[in-house]
Order: structure tokens, then C-alpha cells, then sequence
């Protein structure tokens, strides 16, 4: 659509009764209104109700609704939603690799909310203008979020998340570039949970990652936008986590040793893993833990001996070289050989975001191991209804009943391709009762992972290999 004079006018017009009004105390943006790019000259208009684009947008709402009963992303969602700064930050702070606050970082705090208060000035005048109607206004259907009173009425065109996540993954790519891909990933689903949401067409989240570029474009031109990124860079640097402990192994033991009952099969020592490669700083077949954690899986191996079960484990202390590893296999998109083995169901590009990978874990600090059951007698495993390392909500303790009554959800169940018998779920039971009972806690995602609840090095992250 060509604007005409008119109509630019009409803009002004519209543009000068409606801009921002900054309250007290509200972060001080670094150019005014009039100082910056003017959306609805550098934008297209958005498509026509009538075009094929438009058709596209509602295929994506479609699409949309239909990744609202994966629990795991409805919840990204809901949490993406939530319009403040605090929470945008929160949520792009594990792959930033820093916690952001203004509290612990103030000069990166004062950058973030400096530089979204400008930008987020950008979007109000093509809101108006427009006035597109939202995709759950025009379908009259529920949003996945429940803002419906607060957006009704609201024009759709740009989204103001979108361009809001978009810039704050500019600017932390710019302060950390050697996070940038996971950086972009977590952003780039922040605006897929506005049509997930039912928030925003498509072409508005598109629209909205090019006007977030024009912004941080124009942001650049500001020496003390300048100035203020020096400081954040700086601060990035000094808080940093230190360079990881190059040992420490004399606090762990080995669990052939401490746990003798149990079996093992080491995955990532072998190619048969969700990556296919013999993982980094696994340099022989065995398992390591803290004391600490390797006497208390003693005691869970003595109490299932008992049952008629031995442990098997799969994985304990993680270098964090073997969690770069990870983190390098996850960022290479091509590389999706082990896909139909672990991740069939899902596109590689939503391991970050949804939590399957991430910048730091949990093995590393040396109290969490990896593990299932086997029959004493037969040997055989016992079916869980699913595999180690399987990337989706059928690898959740949840999954088809509640692990915490011991409740099985045969309707639940019966709904999935994938559910698990009632049997499956007594299993996974068995195994997730034992190692409560001696002092580990589970983990949301994965039946087979459980962390020592009084770990002895919480805050730190090791580094030797295992072997």
C-alpha cells in the first residue's frame, strides 16, 4: 500500500496526539520521539485482508494454536507475555551467560532499559495509524495468555514484544558476541509466543524484528548510548564468571567403586548419544561423583537391591568442556544426525530456548547423575516408556500422571500417541521414590535425572576430565 500525502499527514497528526509521555522515575530514553525512524515510512502497511500474505497469517495462527498443548512451550509463552523489563531480561539471561538486574548489573541494566524506552517509542505511532485487529479479535477466540481485555482495541501492527526482545537481543549480542547464537534463538521464540498467543499475526512479529534493527541502528549514532555500552561492556567483563576450577577431582570418587551393584553404559564416551560423536572430556567409560552424592546413591542402590532392581547410569559428573561441546552441536543447525533417534518431534533450532541445552549444567558441579532401573534377575532394563536423553514432554515425570501422588492419567494417556501404560508409569515411580527417599531431587523434565539436594559445591562448576 503507497501512502499518500494525505495520509502522511494524517499520521502526524495522529503521531503527535498520541506520543509517550515519560513518568518519573521511568528509565530516560537516549532520543525523543521525533529524533527517530518514522515505522510507518520505512515499513510496508501490513497485508491486505484479501492477499495471499494475509493467508499466510492465518495459517500461522493456526499453526499457533496448535503448539499450545505442548506444555513446555505454552508456558515459554505465558512467560513472555508478562510486559516489563525484569521479566524480558530474566528470560535472556541464561544464554546472555550473565544474571541482569539492576541490582547486580547496574550499567547493563541502565543500557537495556535506556535503549528499550527509546526504541519502544518506535511502535506506538503504527499501532494507531493502522489499527489492525488481532488475530483473536477478528476470530473471536480465547487467548493462550488471557490479555484479551488488556490488548482489545489495541492495534496489532508492529508487535511491541517482538521489537522489545529483538533490540534487547541486539544490544547483548553486542555486549557478549560469543553467545549471539543462542542469544538470537531465545529471542527469535520470544516473538513466536506472540502467535502462539494469539497476540499477533505473523507479518507483524516479521515486521517488528526489521523495525527493532532501524532502532538499534539509530541507537548507535548516540555518543552517550555509546558511552553507556562501554560501561555495560566493561561490567560484563569484571562479572564474568571466573575461569572454571582446572581440578578439584579429589572430591569425587569413582562409582564403580562406591556403588558396586550398579551397571553402567556411559553415552557420551560413545557415539550412541543425541549428538553421535564421542562428547568432549569423556576420556574413558566411567562415572564420577562428589562423596557426598556417590554415598547417598549407596544407599538408593542397597533399597531397590531389595526390590529386585539394580541402577544403571548413564551420565554423573559432566565436565563443562563436555557442555560446550553441547553447546557448539546445538548452535550448528545442520547437523542432525541423531534426530530420529532423540529429537524426531522437534526442529533443532528450539533446543535453547525450551531448556534441552543450555550454557551451564547441573552434572558439572558433580552431585547429579543420569540413570534408570534394571530387572535383577532378567537383566533387562525396565520399560519406561521412553529413552535416555528423549528431547520432549513424554521424557517429563508429569507425563501421563503425577509423579508426587502416584496418580496415573489414563485419559491423559490415551490423548498421546506417545503415553505411557500404566506400568511405564509405575516404573519411572519406582525409580523417582528410591532416590527421594535418600535425599536426591528430581528434575521437571527428565525422569531419569536427579541432583543430591545438599550438594556440596552448589556455585561451582568443574572442569577435569572423566577418566
Amino acid at each position: 500500500m503507497k501512502l499518500s500525502r494525505y495520509s502522511l499527514a494524517a499520521a502526524a497528526l495522529v503521531l503527535a496526539s498520541i506520543l509517550p509521555v515519560r513518568a518519573q522515575g521511568d528509565p530516560e530514553p537516549f532520543f525523543t520521539t521525533k529524533e527517530l525512524p518514522d515505522l510507518i515510512r520505512s515499513l510496508p502497511a501490513p497485508p491486505d485482508t484479501l492477499s495471499a500474505a494475509f493467508t499466510y497469517d492465518i495459517m500461522r495462527y493456526m499453526w499457533g494454536k496448535t503448539q499450545r498443548p505442548d506444555s513446555a512451550r505454552a508456558a515459554m509463552a505465558r512467560r513472555d507475555a508478562v510486559w516489563n523489563y525484569g521479566a524480558l531480561l530474566g528470560e535472556l539471561s541464561e544464554p546472555f551467560g550473565l544474571a541482569i538486574s539492576e541490582e547486580a548489573t547496574p550499567e547493563i541494566w541502565a543500557l537495556m532499559t535506556r535503549s528499550l524506552a527509546t526504541t519502544d517509542q518506535m511502535r506506538v505511532a503504527p499501532k494507531a495509524f493502522y489499527h489492525r485487529k488481532r488475530p483473536f479479535e477478528r476470530f473471536h477466540e480465547a487467548m493462550l495468555t488471557g490479555e484479551e481485555k488488556e490488548l482489545s482495541g489495541e492495534g496489532s501492527y508492529p508487535s511491541g514484544h517482538t521489537m522489545r526482545g529483538w533490540t534487547a537481543a541486539l544490544l547483548l549480542a553486542e555486549i557478549n558476541p560469543s553467545a549471539a547464537d543462542a542469544i538470537y534463538a531465545r529471542a527469535w521464540e520470544y516473538g513466536e509466543s506472540r502467535v502462539i498467543a494469539g497476540a499477533h499475526w505473523q507479518s507483524d512479529v516479521d515486521a517488528s524484528r526489521v523495525a527493532a534493527s532501524i532502532g538499534y541502528s539509530r541507537l548507535q549514532t548516540s555518543p552517550a548510548f555509546r558511552a553507556q555500552m562501554a560501561r555495560a561492556c566493561k561490567e560484563f567483563r569484571r562479572l564474568r564468571p571466573a575461569a572454571l576450577p582446572a581440578d578439584g577431582r579429589d572430591a569425587f570418587v569413582l562409582l564403580t567403586e562406591a556403588v558396586p551393584d550398579a551397571i553402567f553404559e556411559i553415552r557420551y564416551f560413545s557415539t550412541y548419544n543425541f549428538v553421535g560423536d564421542r562428547i568432549d572430556g569423556y576420556l574413558a567409560p566411567v562415572a564420577l561423583m562428589t562423596r557426598q552424592a556417590a554415598d547417598s546413591l549407596h544407599a538408593v542402590s542397597d533399597d531397590v537391591m531389595r526390590l529386585g532392581y539394580r541402577l544403571k547410569i548413564y551420565d554423573a559428573y559432566r565436565p563443562q568442556m563436555a557442555v560446550d561441546h553441547f553447546v557448539r552441536w546445538a548452535r550448528d543447525r545442520r547437523d542432525t544426525r541423531m534426530k530420529e533417534s532423540f529429537y524426531p518431534d522437534l526442529n533443532k533450532n528450539v533446543l535453547f530456548p525450551r531448556g534441552y541445552i543450555a550454557l551451564k549444567s547441573g552434572h558439572t558441579r558433580g552431585s547429579t547423575v543420569d540413570l534408570t532401573l534394571l530387572d535383577a534377575v532378567s537383566g533387562k532394563e525396565l520399560d519406561m516408556g521412553g529413552t535416555f536423553d528423549w528431547f520432549g514432554p513424554e521424557s517429563h515425570p508429569d507425563f501421563c500422571g503425577n509423579p508426587d501422588t502416584g496418580v496415573y492419567d489414563a485419559a491423559a494417556a490415551a490423548r498421546s500417541p506417545k503415553g505411557l501404560s500404566e506400568e511405564q508409569f509405575r516404573h519411572r515411580l519406582i525409580l523417582r521414590e528410591a532416590m527421594l527417599r535418600h535425599g536426591f531431587k528430581p528434575l521437571d523434565e527428565e525422569w531419569w535425572h536427579f541432583t543430591l539436594r545438599n550438594e556440596p559445591f552448589p556455585d561451582t562448576y568443574f572442569n577435569f576430565p572423566v577418566g
